[in-house]
């Protein structure tokens, strides 16, 4: 527990030094530049935003047919047009061209097929490709058909969907997204750093480091990947970046805000580093403690996506403390105290903890409590209440912000064929049931065709086509009553395809919420109490924390249905948003109520009003540059044509904007001066005896 105490004692290893500062610069250069060349390479995984385990019912389905054989082939859809017209003779002619020239990128043995529709206004042709393709294969040979198909159709409109396309559109998506990612996240912190310290070189001190943490961390995670059970995805590498600069960035300016406080307390500056590091290394390592475990918590997910975000942030967020509480102060103590050049800290330069923009907001709001508290929960409370019409759960086609050709292409299929023509629902039964079941699956409603694909191992594989728009209600009440039916049939059956994966993305997205959402408030509710050492501190912080989250998503919903456009909030967005709001908006409450006791173990007779106070007023400047940092670095998320991050940017930004502007600086102190001594309880300082100063709080 002595980690977690607010006296002075050390508990962390001072690496600085005349020399010493010198030799850990040289050891992290050394040991991050074999980093950066290491020849590691990250388990990716297969599938860009898995959020379906294999052990789901449609995972099953779809391993069944790949051992009989059933994938060896996957079509890609060509369909053609007129936008809206009728296709002509000569039309026809040109489909009937295009057969022949695409069947050069059809698979041996394989042979290209067209169908018109009924209205006569489209065609379909059906390429099959290699099932085992790598995405670079199928990036290759798709953009090739493309070009082709551009060049000969002579006139008509010709768009490649399917699910070959669907996977090479998506890895168009993140396609050079890293560097593009680092490049806008580095800029929004260099440029914000710069405001905080208006010093025209002390910003590119912490920005260096946390910068080669944020690309160490790369390699630390692809280690991870080879002895942990999660690999990595566009998403899961993007959200780890964002982390590991938010989160770095924040813990540095924490740690330079105590030491520059210290440098006008100590004429040698490394004594002042010193007692920096042993003042905000606490708070540090609580916060980030706090995240690490809450990203733990997603390693009990069933979602893939879900593990991979969480097993990679978590290693990310380790990565960023260790440079922040290592690498950091040796960085900032080698150069001295020109570094802070024009506003250079002096020995003894009188800094009155009493004055200021946040010393009078301490004022108002521990003046009148009641009136600030209530005013913050009605105005919380206003923006939980979209909450009611919150819809969630996107379609393949609705995954990304710009629609790329995959998905115009399903759109046009889907005005002139049965929706599901391009990937059709599939279904494993018993050879000696197949007859019943293509009975039974046919009668039901939405249904609009079952053909036999593939036998073998005693069991056999039905191609079915739905009438619904793919991931709709519909199609989901279509699959549902296909596995009510099969199961009278056959105990056995399983039921995959697209709509079935989305079906058991939702039912799996539904559970992890419920099991990881009550664990990581068990953490983060763990890690207050022992901070604090108080209960009614700990239940308050994580209340006001869950009521932020309440209040970031009902505000981000009223902005994606209004100003975006978006239909829905994808599946692990409100998860996803919950851990990083609590984990992460619980830090400034940390670096506040971590001050406050320090103040109060020292106050003669106030451990409330006083003490929260001066916190707000010493840690309201650098609490703020951190809240407006960190929601702006994952508003960056938003340069990536995925819904799904632009969505988790959103409420994670506004979110983070929310708890520093507002529960942090309004609410929280109002609840300590409203609770008084009590907000301590049962530690010793609820037990301290009170003097007048409390009594007018």
């Amino acid at each position: 527990m002595e980690l977690f105490d607010g006296g002075t004692k050390r508990r962390l290893p001072h690496l600085v030094g005349p020399k010493l500062s010198w030799l850990v610069v040289l050891v992290a250069v050394v040991f991050s530049g074999i980093a950066l060349s290491a020849p590691i390479t990250a388990e990716e995984s297969d599938d860009g935003v898995a959020n379906v385990p294999s052990s789901s019912e449609s995972r099953q389905a779809a391993q069944v047919r790949d051992e009989l054989g059933g994938s060896e082939v996957v079509p890609a859809i060509v369909v053609v047009d007129r936008a809206g017209d009728k296709l002509t003779d000569a039309d026809r002619a040109t489909v009937e061209g295009l057969v022949t020239d695409l069947q050069a990128y059809a698979v041996e043995g394989s042979k290209v097929f067209q169908q018109y529709s009924d209205d006569g206004a489209a065609a379909i042709i059906g390429v099959p490709l290699s099932g085992t393709a790598s995405n670079d294969e199928l990036v290759e040979t798709v953009g090739q058909m493309r070009t082709e198909l551009t060049q000969k159709a002579e006139g008509l409109r010709t768009q490649v969907t399917g699910g070959p396309a669907f996977t090479v559109d998506l890895a168009g998506v993140f396609d050079g997204a890293d560097t593009r990612l680092l490049m806008v996240t580095a800029l929004v912190v260099a440029a914000l750093l710069l405001l905080t310290y208006r010093s025209p070189w002390l910003w590119l001190v912490p920005l260096a480091v946390v910068g080669v943490a944020d690309r160490v961390a790369v390699t630390v995670v692809a280690v991870g990947t080879k002895v942990l059970p999660f690999t990595t995805d566009g998403a899961s590498v993007g959200i780890a970046s964002v982390l590991v600069f938010g989160a770095g960035t924040n813990y540095a300016l924490l740690l330079i805000a105590r030491y520059r406080e210290e440098l006008r307390r100590h004429e040698n500056r490394y004594d002042a580093m010193k007692v920096a590091v042993d003042r905000a290394a606490p708070a540090i390592l609580a916060s980030s403690g706090t995240v690490v475990l809450a990203l733990l918590c997603l390693g009990f997910a069933q979602s893939p996506s879900s593990r991979n975000i969480g097993l990679g942030g978590a290693l990310g967020i380790v990565t960023a403390v260790v440079y922040a509480l290592l690498v950091l102060p040796a960085a900032m103590t080698v150069p001295g105290r020109r570094l802070f050049w024009p506003f250079v800290p002096r020995a003894g330069q009188e800094v009155s903890e009493r004055s200021g923009l946040w010393w009078r907001v301490a004022g108002a709001v521990t003046r009148r409590p009641v009136v600030t508290i209530v005013a913050a929960l009605v105005f919380l409370a206003v923006l939980m209440v979209p909450l009611t019409g919150l819809r969630s759960g996107l379609s393949q086609t609705e995954q990304f912000r710009a629609t790329p050709e995959s998905v115009t292409g399903q759109e046009t299929l889907g005005e002139h064929f049965p929706a599901g023509s391009s990937q059709p629902t599939i279904v494993v039964v018993a050879n000696d049931r197949l007859a019943q079941a293509t009975s039974a699956v046919e009668k039901i409603d939405g249904v609009r065709s079952v053909q036999p694909a593939t036998q073998g191992d005693g069991r056999s594989v039905l191609n079915v086509v739905l009438d619904s728009a793919p991931a709709s209600d519909a199609a989901f009440a279509t699959i549902t009553e296909i596995r009510s039916q099969l199961d009278d049939i056959d105990g056995q059956a399983l039921v995959g395809g697209t709509d079935a994966e989305a079906l058991d993305a939702d039912r799996i997205a539904e559970r992890d919420r419920w099991l990881i959402i009550p664990l990581v408030l068990l953490v983060v509710l763990a890690v207050l109490l022992i901070l604090l050492r108080s209960l009614v501190a700990a239940v308050v912080l994580v209340l006001t924390v869950v009521a932020t989250y309440a209040a970031a998503m009902g505000a981000g919903w009223v902005a994606f249905e209004q100003w975006f456009g978006f239909p829905a909030l994808d599946l692990i967005v409100p998860l996803m948003a919950f851990l990083f709001l609590v984990a992460l908006g619980v830090d400034y409450n940390i670096f506040l109520t971590t001050r406050a006791k320090e103040e109060a173990e020292q106050s003669p007779d106030d451990v409330a009003r006083g003490p929260i106070s001066v916190a707000l007023a010493v840690t309201g400047g650098v609490i703020t540059s951190a809240g407006v940092l960190l929601a702006a670095v994952f508003a960056v998320l938003g340069v990536l044509p995925l819904i799904t991050l632009t969505q988790i940017g959103v409420i994670v930004g506004f979110g983070v904007l929310l708890d520093t502007l507002l529960v942090r600086s309004v609410l929280v102190p109002g609840l300590v001066t409203l609770l008084g001594r009590w907000f301590w309880w049962p530690g010793h300082l609820s037990r301290k005896p009170v003097g007048k100063s409390e009594d007018r709080a």
